[in-house]
């Protein structure tokens, strides 16, 4: 049975998982999430009243957030390219890793861009501050961790890149990469290059003018 993905292609944490499926080449159905489509959504919230993207139907099983949903497709659809690593230190340090960028680079960014579609009176100045700040102190981190690393685990493309990957693409959109954090910055570059990243980027083009803060005329 055809694995059944819930979720939009401008999300970040649907394409996350999108780079796993693309990785492996793995089958599914796209059960799209947009607010004119009635059926779908309330689809969606009859299996998941948190109302949370992504989302993945494997036959009746239901798996939700992203990290799990690519753990799951690690253990039950694999492909040749593994995205847990066997080695159990080496797994930890991409799990760690998924967790930093989910945590410290996807929470402030969303932050932001949900405290931009707020009403003027409504936002919270202080609270996107304070995630700015907290995306400078996440650049220099991980500026010195990404040192003589091609990817972020130190190991082969992991669920830690999975993470990263948009994380990273609409963090800089939101809060420039500082160029002093020249690691930061070409690690971004070649996450935009990896074939299954740069398809779910050009497939999320014709939903740019979606993005709260302005989507700048690049990448």
């Amino acid at each position: 049975m055809t694995l059944q993905f819930h979720a939009h292609p401008f999300s970040s944490y649907c394409q996350k998982v999108l780079i796993a499926l693309y990785e492996n080449g793995i089958p599914f159905e796209w059960h799209l999430l947009t607010p004119d489509d009635a059926a779908t959504d309330a689809e969606f919230t009859a299996l998941w009243p948190i109302r949370r993207m992504p989302l993945l139907r494997d036959g009746e099983r239901t798996v939700v957030e992203s990290s799990i949903i690519i753990e799951y497709l690690d253990l039950h659809h694999p492909g040749s390219h593994r995205l847990i690593p066997a080695d159990a230190d080496a797994s930890l340090e991409a799990r760690l890793l998924d967790r930093f960028f989910d945590n410290y680079v996807h929470t402030p960014l969303q932050k932001m861009v949900f405290d931009q579609l707020r009403p003027p009176a409504e936002r919270d100045a202080r609270g996107v501050k304070e995630a700015r700040n907290l995306l400078d102190t996440t650049y220099a981190w991980l500026e010195h961790k990404l040192a003589g690393r091609h990817w972020a685990s130190g190991g082969d493309f992991s669920l830690a890149d999975c993470a990263a990957a948009p994380a990273l693409f609409y963090a800089d959109w939101a809060h420039r990469i500082p160029s002093d954090c020249a690691n930061v910055i070409a690690y971004r570059q070649r996450l935009l290059a990896r074939p299954s990243f740069a398809r779910a980027v050009d497939e999320a083009r014709p939903y740019r003018s979606y993005f709260p803060l302005g989507a700048p005329d690049r990448d």
